[in-house]
């Protein structure tokens, strides 16, 4: 049984509402016929060429990615250029793209709250809540069923998470007991002064940048800021992609959805000192 390209559209936006969308973000229908018919679709943290070719090679009709690949303005698409490069292949092959982004990460069972329970939180609610619903909004906090410490929280990131060439960086004591977590798939320093984050015992997020993480860390040993773990962007947010396979698949059945194992994160080695 297949569906139109419209029609698994119409399931995303049910799944993941554009209302949920950031002001300065580009999720939807990037390419594609609408009309076409939709009977495999592949999901992927980033729409770069290796998943491209992985989903014309699977023979899907739609790649669906977290990340929009026109996120930022552009003036070619030109196949000399990456992105324009992505767009061509796709469209020659007769497989659209769609992206959902920040309107699935807000929703109950969206990047933050997968990554949430993976880690075995209770009591989990968002750091900042959507203005209309509680249960939804950015990143999420809860508690561990029972306490451990930094340094084993952090080895049990490492089982959790698709290994990176730039693993796990921790700020704070390896023997600092932990209770309270406070997660953000994706990029997340921007939530570093929130209240439920600064109250938590350790916060895990992804991209944090050296003055925000510095004066974290400094607030920390005065006591007024939790521990910091930084993840891969791409591994924090890979977690989400067999979530949302399923919940396409039991909204639209008959179609087959699988999911990208490729690692998309763009680190290829580091160099110990």
């Amino acid at each position: 049984m297949s569906h139109t390209v419209a029609e698994v559209h119409a399931v995303v936006e049910s799944l993941w509402p554009d209302a949920g969308t950031e002001p300065w973000d580009a999720p939807g229908l990037l390419s594609g016929d609408p009309s076409a018919a939709v009977s495999t679709i592949h999901l992927a943290v980033d729409a770069v060429g290796a998943t491209a070719d992985e989903a014309v090679q699977l023979g899907a009709d739609l790649l669906l990615v977290h990340h929009p690949l026109l996120l930022r303005g552009v003036t070619s698409v030109a196949e000399d250029r990456y992105k324009g490069a992505v767009l061509a292949r796709l469209i020659r092959a007769g497989c659209a793209l769609i992206a959902a982004h920040t309107n699935a990460d807000i929703v109950e069972t969206g990047t933050s709250a997968v990554f949430a329970e993976r880690l075995g939180l209770r009591d989990i609610v968002p750091i900042v809540p959507s203005k209309d619903n509680a249960d939804r909004g950015i990143g999420r906090v809860g508690r561990l069923p029972q306490p451990t410490t930094l340094g084993r929280l952090a080895r049990e990131l490492g089982e959790i998470l698709p290994a990176t060439a730039s693993g796990i960086r921790v700020s704070g004591d390896f023997d600092a007991p932990i209770s309270t977590v406070a997660v953000c798939g994706g990029a997340g320093d921007s939530l570093l002064s929130e209240p439920a984050v600064l109250s938590s015992d350790v916060y895990i997020t992804s991209d944090l940048r050296h003055h925000p993480a510095s004066e974290a860390r400094e607030n920390a040993l005065v006591g007024t800021g939790p521990a910091l773990v930084d993840v891969s962007h791409w591994a924090s947010e890979w977690l989400w992609l067999e979530t949302a396979a399923s919940e396409l698949r039991e909204r639209l059945p008959g179609v087959t959805v699988t999911v990208s194992d490729l690692r998309t994160d763009p680190w290829d080695f580091v160099v110990i000192q």
